[in-house]
């Protein structure tokens, strides 16, 4: 029963889920450097230290807010760690060296980032 109500939901294409996931991880780390610049300058009274073309100030403080708590509250252990390392690292590192340092199995290393990668997705309202 329970399997034929969840043929109703349309299917999730993994690929984009993935993509889209990776593409809002990196803004993240930009918004987030963007933020804490803008705190630095109103603090010294330099608002205006740079150009702006356009001023999505409370849209991007509201961003970060939501994905800071979707990492840090939808996220176990490991799955933060894994996405740390890969996405929001300023190194390049590949899946072998992280699942090598965190002791898993290669298998067990690629089915926790898909969960974190769904987990995020959701916390987000991506899917």
């Amino acid at each position: 029963m329970l399997a034929k109500q969840l043929s109703f939901l349309p299917p999730i294409d993994e690929k984009e889920v993935r993509n889209t996931i990776i593409k809002e991880l990196k803004k993240y780390k930009a918004l987030k450097v963007q933020l804490e610049n803008r705190k630095e300058q109103e603090a010294a009274g330099m608002t205006e230290l740079f150009p702006r073309l356009r001023d999505p100030h409370s849209f991007n403080a509201l961003k970060v807010a939501q994905m800071d708590r979707a990492l840090k509250q939808s996220l176990d252990d490991d799955e933060l760690k894994i996405i740390q390392m890969k996405y929001l690292s300023s190194t390049k590192i590949k899946d072998i060296e992280i699942y090598m340092e965190m002791g898993l199995k290669k298998d067990k290393y690629y089915q926790i980032k898909r969960q974190a990668i769904y987990n995020l997705a959701t916390a987000l309202g991506i899917i």
